[in-house]
């Protein structure tokens, strides 16, 4: 019964942290920060709950009472999570953040007060496996090993099924709030489940005291660091491996959380296949030592798979009808993506910890090493997901973050086999691993026509196109690429966000001229206007074709866009060189908190709402927000796509929008998009003829077919009025 209750309380731990993300990039502004943050705090917390519970352990005269209080405090937290969320995002936008003038300020104040947000549930989730595994080894101590490797299974194996629920079915069913609230329920029963057991099986013995090391001192010491690099190369992985696969799979939320379940379910399956083995190895250390060999070289490995995936996305798009039985297929088969790319390597790393953990307690050292383990086993992760981000993949690029990973495990495993080679065939095989690990190394590249080619969109791992470049930022991976008809794209994550061609107009023409010039046409004595995501460039330099505009800011959370937008030259070339243009590093939320300012206009371009991360930006929350950096008669022009959407997800958006602003109406751009003009007050004014008497934005406007008012309101096609009823 307790491993059934330990699943259930894995199952609510990644509903959690899957919840968390959902949270925080509503805050910090980008899914890709509020993931990284998430799992530093997760690991972080985790690590330090483990810790506290290890080094308490033998104070616990009932660690399953323990227990017990952890989970009902769990689920209090979870219950209240939503409220103070809330509360907290409201005061730092509304007063702490317009009171900071430093953007380094801004930052520490956001991520500072992200981790205190999760933090105590992270603790707490890092006390419950040290506490059950205290109270399932005090009643069973002759089979440590398995039930340790029972534990780690169940665990994982509920977290797995958890994030895939949560993200699947319960966020659709009763949205964010009410996911939390599922999950704070299961903690409550799991405690009550617990308790149950404690009343039935009476008291468990007390611990075995600790009896120290008797063969070897420097045990602990080495398996401790074990434990921290073995964590730190998983997390090398996990990081490399999502990013990767958003160009395969997309960088939707959905295709964020079939990576995380598989990586999960790696792991469950690598702690159930060890644990009824760890009591039959005669020299365990070298048998840790071969997985961290084995474990290096399949990462390597998944460099080559990689390259196949491409392929077999291209064919499964091929052979599906694009319906809702045809998602299903698809989000199946994208599961065995990644459960291909990723299961030899998580197998390896599932039987690492049962496996450390058990030689410690079969060593004497008791059952605090269980959270010793834990704990440094989390510290490893932080450093892994720190380093990942923040070093290895900006300077070097995603092959390396594998790569990095894998030297760790391999390094670690070479270390843990010195002395232990058995004999000629051993280190025959030990060597055949290492030269197969640097034949991959060297010869396992990645395809820069597969990365940039959108195959989940397009449906082909290959497009004729010629590649001028390619950056793996922080947030995503950028691409321009040139088409055979001269068009020349930029793409987040295979995503295309905007196309131009110099030798006749583009389709995207219409969208990005039109945005830019809108908000003229309504007000053309607009001074100072903002514009939130780059793409090309080419609505912000529609805009600062008019004389009348003062300055432009355009905010952008991914500097590698800006570097790629520059190669637009001439057709964006205003949005670079005019003195009146300033371009922002920053979230959009942070950077209207921040500046104090009001604008005439403010045009909001950010990719497709289903890009993780960017439906921040089509909120209600958002829009009240933006609403306030307004001037009086000020005007926000939003763009909406009408391809890969339907229709209850394009009305939500008019909801939100409608239920901050007065009036708005809807203007087709072109076939696939439509720009949405709304007023915070009264009703959308008409179009002036004014614009096209300002040479730089008439000239533009003309090479649409545009030329007078009348042009323009043939394009409007519905107003809120018509519409919010």
């Amino acid at each position: 019964m307790l491993y059934g209750l330990f699943a259930a309380s894995g199952f609510a731990g990644l509903i959690y942290e899957s919840i968390w993300t959902h949270y925080l990039k509503l805050f910090l502004g980008h899914a890709a920060y509020a993931q990284t943050l998430v799992l530093v705090i997760f690991m972080g917390g985790m690590a330090a709950g483990a810790w506290l519970a290890a080094k308490g352990s033998r104070r616990f005269a009932n660690p399953l009472l323990a227990y017990v209080l952890v989970e009902l405090a769990l689920g209090l937290l979870g219950a209240l999570f939503d409220p103070v969320f809330r509360g907290v995002q409201g005061w730092c936008f509304d007063h702490a953040i317009p009171s900071l003038q430093s953007g380094l300020a801004i930052d520490l104040l956001k991520w500072s007060v992200s981790g205190l947000l999760i933090l105590p549930q992270c603790v707490l989730l890092g006390m419950t496996f040290p506490l059950m595994s205290a109270a399932v080894v005090r009643r069973a101590p002759a089979s440590a090993g398995a039930a340790l490797g029972w534990l780690y299974f169940t665990n994982s194996l509920g977290a797995a099924i958890g994030v895939l629920v949560s993200g699947f079915a319960l966020v659709k069913a009763v949205g964010l709030p009410g996911t939390l609230l599922v999950a704070a329920a299961l903690n409550v029963t799991v405690a009550s489940g617990a308790w149950i057991v404690h009343r039935l099986a009476g008291a468990p013995t007390t611990p075995a005291p600790a009896a120290g090391a008797t063969t070897d001192a420097k045990l602990p010491t080495l398996l401790f660091a074990a434990a921290f690099l073995t964590g730190a190369a998983s997390f090398f992985y996990e990081i490399g491996w999502i990013r990767m696969l958003s160009l395969v799979l997309s960088s939707a939320t959905h295709a964020f959380e079939l990576m995380l379940s598989a990586f999960i379910l790696g792991l469950a399956l690598g702690s159930f296949w060890i644990r009824n083995r760890i009591g039959s190895y005669a020299d365990p250390r070298r048998a840790l030592a071969w997985i961290q060999i084995v474990m290096g070289t399949a990462a390597l490995g998944s460099l080559v798979i990689y390259g196949f995936s491409f392929d077999w996305m291209a064919a499964i798009l091929r052979a599906l009808q694009r319906n809702d039985a045809g998602y299903v297929l698809f989000t199946l088969f994208s599961h065995g993506i990644c459960v291909a790319l990723m299961l030899p390597v998580t197998f390896c790393a599932g039987m690492t910890l049962p496996l450390i953990t058990a030689m410690l307690i079969r060593a004497g050292y008791g059952e605090a090493a269980i959270g010793r383990v834990y704990a440094a086993n989390t510290l490893g992760s932080i450093a892994g997901v720190i380093v990942a981000v923040h070093a290895v993949m900006p300077v070097l690029g995603l092959r390396a973050v594998i790569i990095a990973g894998a030297l760790v495990d391999l390094g670690l495993g070479l270390w843990l086999l010195r002395g232990r080679l058995g004999g000629r065939a051993q280190r025959a095989g030990a060597g055949a691993l290492v030269a197969t690990a640097i034949a991959m190394m060297i010869f396992a590249r990645f395809d820069p026509a597969k990365l940039a080619s959108g195959v989940y969109r397009s449906g082909a791992a290959k497009q004729p196109r010629t590649l001028v470049f390619h950056r793996d930022g922080k947030t995503a991976s950028v691409d321009v690429y040139t088409a055979p008809d001269g068009t020349m794209s930029i793409a987040t994550n295979g995503k295309v966000d905007a196309g131009l061609n110099i030798r006749r107009v583009a389709i995207d023409d219409y969208t990005m001229i039109l945005s830019g010039a809108l908000p003229l046409a309504i007000n053309p004595a607009a001074s100072d206007v903002a514009v939130i995501g780059i793409g090309s460039g080419r609505s912000t330099h529609t805009v600062l074709g008019s004389s009348r505009v003062r300055q432009v800011d355009t905010i952008e959370i991914e500097p590698a866009m800006i570097e790629g937008a520059r190669l637009f030259g001439p057709p964006v070339q205003r949005a670079f060189d005019d003195p009146r243009s300033r371009l922002h590093v920053e979230d959009a939320k942070t950077f209207f908190s921040r500046s104090h300012r009001q604008y005439d206009a403010i045009i909001s371009e950010p990719s497709n709402p289903w890009m993780s991360g960017v439906a921040t930006l089509f909120s209600r929350e958002f829009y009240g927000q933006v609403k306030r950096h307004l001037k009086p008669g000020g005007v926000l022009l939003q763009w909406m796509q009408l391809y890969e959407i339907d229709l209850p997800l394009v009305s939500t958006i008019l909801q939100a929008l409608g239920d901050q602003f007065a009036d708005y109406e809807i203007v087709a751009a072109n076939d696939f998009d439509v720009l949405i003009v709304a007023v915070p007050e009264g009703q959308v004014p008409d179009f002036k003829p004014e614009i096209f008497s300002d040479r730089g934005v008439a000239e533009l406007l003309g090479s649409l077919g545009l030329n007078g008012v009348a042009d323009l309101q043939l394009r409007v096609i519905a107003r809120k009025e018509q519409l919010q009823p």
